[in-house]
């Protein structure tokens, strides 16, 4: 289904995330003309043209959503992208009462997964890691703190995720990462891309 989105833009409603990062990766490698944003979600991606011609463009999305159809999995091809932490997180402990398990139990959960990049939201930068041990995928804190370092790295629900800036935030805190995940002065300034395999590693 392609349904327009305000005057500039049209959804694809793919239907899994997985074809949503095939999609995403399609559009990109053969990026349609006046096409200026491409943003891949859980189960859509929002394609933005100003001035395009919008039956032409629906007309091509739907054949490359045609095309971008193939067997299951999200991930992209290529290297995987590990992500050193310090494990000394102001939750760490708590996560390990809540899930019932030890704090170095956590950590071996954390780190013996390879995450793929869902998509990226909340603030630039930021990229919900899917993929994490259902063992700790627990609820987002009641009261979120005011201020969360930019590095923290967090849970909360089924996502890990490496917090880019300092921000407000609900999500339990494990450890912390010097990797900038988000550099303005970097072509692209996002270290992460949907679909992109990310590897947690004790520093």
């Amino acid at each position: 289904m392609i349904r327009t989105a305000g005057e500039h833009a049209l959804l694809v409603e793919t239907g899994s995330l997985a074809a949503s990062h095939r999609l995403d990766a399609a559009l990109r490698a053969d990026r349609p003309d006046g096409v200026v944003e491409i943003v891949p979600g859980p189960e859509t991606v929002l394609v933005v043209a100003p001035g395009a011609d919008r039956e032409r463009l629906r007309a091509r999305l739907a054949a490359v959503a045609g095309q971008a159809g193939g067997p299951p999995g999200g991930a992209v091809a290529g290297p995987v992208v590990t992500i050193p932490v310090v494990y000394d997180g102001a939750d760490l402990d708590s996560v390990a009462s809540l899930a019932g398990i030890s704090a170095e139990e956590v950590v071996a959960r954390h780190t013996g997964r390879e995450l793929v990049v869902g998509w990226l939201g909340f603030a630039p930068g930021f990229a919900y890691l899917t993929g994490l041990d259902p063992v700790l995928e627990l609820p987002r804190l009641d009261t979120p703190r005011t201020s969360v370092p930019a590095g923290s790295v967090a849970v909360a629900g089924p996502y890990s995720a490496v917090y880019p800036t300092a921000s407000p935030g609900g999500w339990r805190l494990l450890g912390r990462t010097t990797t900038r995940v988000w550099d303005v002065s970097a072509d692209p300034p996002s270290l992460f891309r949907p679909g992109m395999r990310v590897r947690f590693e004790r520093a």
